[in-house]
């Protein structure tokens, strides 16, 4: 299976697509990136090669589809074994990794996208939600320099992506995260790992990209002054 029959959609901020990337860059798989308009234009090969749900990433392989960033992350580890492995080869551990993976999405992700694609004030109950799942988050992280133990692996590569998007809910959110484990672990992924420093996005490019949404669909505006324009 040649590197160079392999092909990513993506979009440059995707925290889903980021994933993949970075999992591409550990392995040492060459590819070619085709980025995706997500709001104006879907190509029609994203369309093609995604029909069900018509998003990104989609890894490429061979002219074969395969679709969803941990399915995908997971498909890389399993195709490029000649470096070091994403996931542990115990099954309790690779369980494990699993089972914090889909934390992240759901828990993580999906509690912090109600937030910021929220109007402003109707999200109490979340942010405190959120809170709490970074304290489960740090409580799994302990004292290891990464979720899996010493090595960079799959949960840092679920959950890194989101890293640089924790501003931008406390802004957003008006709130603030107590998970000191979680930035120094954000920080070491930075420092230390290439390929994080490399496709993790910026802050302030999240918080403009953020900002935009809100602003698109006017979700800044108080609650009282909704009302009042009703």
């Amino acid at each position: 299976m040649a590197d160079n029959e392999v092909m990513l959609l993506d979009f440059i901020l995707s925290t889903f697509g980021i994933r993949v990337r970075i999992a591409l860059a550990e392995k040492g798989t060459e590819y070619e990136y085709k980025e995706q308009d997500l709001v104006n234009n879907k190509s029609a090969l994203l369309l093609e090669m995604n029909p069900i749900y018509k998003k990104i990433p989609v890894l490429i392989h061979n002219g074969k589809p395969i679709c969803e960033s941990l399915i995908i992350v997971e498909y890389i580890d399993e195709v490029w074994k000649d470096k070091a492995p994403l996931l542990s080869t115990d099954p309790y551990q690779r369980a494990q990794a699993r089972f914090w993976a889909k934390f992240v999405d759901e828990k993580v992700h999906g509690v912090a996208f109600r937030i910021w694609t929220g109007k402003k004030g109707e999200h109490e109950a979340e942010k405190k939600e959120l809170v709490e799942n970074l304290k489960h988050l740090e409580n799994f992280l302990g004292d290891r320099s990464y979720f899996g133990g010493e090595n960079f692996g799959f949960v840092d590569i679920a959950m890194i992506p989101f890293y640089k998007w924790l501003s931008t809910y406390e802004k957003i959110g008006n709130f603030k995260f107590d998970c000191p484990k979680i930035i120094e672990w954000g920080e070491r992924c930075m420092q230390n790992v290439e390929s994080v420093s490399k496709f993790v996005s910026d802050e302030k490019d999240v918080y403009e990209l953020v900002k935009a949404y809100r602003t698109k669909f006017d979700l800044d505006l108080d609650i009282k002054s909704n009302l009042m324009m009703k």
